[in-house]
C-alpha cells in the first residue's frame, strides 16, 4: 500500500518527530551538539506520541506504515545533514516551559 499523500502540516509532524527523536537520542548519549538543546526526552516524547496519534487518526495509515515512514523521515534528515537545520523550527512547536 502506498504511503498516503501527507499535508504540509503532517509532514512538518512527521519530520519534528523524527528530530525530537534523533535529538533525544543524542543527548541520552551526551553529544555535546545535542545537550545545546532543551532536554527533550519528555517534551519530544510527548510530541511524538501526540503527533503520531494524530497522523494515524488523520490519515488511517497503519502503525507499521507511520513507523516506516518516520524511519524514512529520520534517515533523510541524517543523510540531508539536516537535522540541526530543522531544530529551531521544531523546537517552536513544543509548549513554551513552565516558569
Amino acid at each position: 500500500m502506498p504511503a498516503p499523500a501527507l499535508s504540509l502540516e503532517q509532514r512538518m509532524l512527521l519530520r519534528c518527530s523524527a528530530a525530537f527523536a534523533l535529538v533525544s537520542n543524542r543527548q541520552q548519549s551526551s553529544e555535546v551538539w545535542a545537550l545545546a538543546y532543551p532536554p527533550l526526552d519528555l517534551t519530544g516524547r510527548d510530541f511524538f506520541v501526540e503527533a503520531s496519534a494524530s497522523l494515524l487518526d488523520e490519515t488511517q495509515m497503519s502503525e507499521d506504515a507511520l513507523e516506516q515512514l518516520l524511519r524514512a523521515e529520520a534517515q533523510a534528515l541524517l543523510d540531508r545533514e539536516l537535522l540541526q537545520a530543522v531544530m529551531p523550527v521544531c523546537l517552536s512547536l513544543l509548549p513554551p516551559e513552565a516558569p
